[in-house]
């Protein structure tokens, strides 16, 4: 019986253990992926403030690209 005790009573430390070390792996990869998000925003916005930029150039822009093809 003491011998089925301390077996068991290892295998619940190498469970709490795991745990343990699954914790901090689930903690890691949530603040890796948060800061992911944040970076994926940032450049969302900037990219749709490029293609706005652009369009603006696009519009301003002096010359053939705002004229009609002669065989128009």
């Amino acid at each position: 019986m003491t011998n089925e005790i301390r077996t068991l009573g290892e295998r619940i430390d190498a469970l709490e253990t795991r745990i343990a070390y699954q914790d901090d792996t689930i903690e890691t990869l949530n603040q890796t992926i948060t800061a992911q998000w944040k970076q994926i925003d940032v450049l969302t916005r900037k990219i749709a403030e490029l293609g706005e930029r652009l369009q603006e150039a696009e519009a301003n822009a002096p010359g053939a690209t705002n004229e009609r093809p002669p065989h128009y």
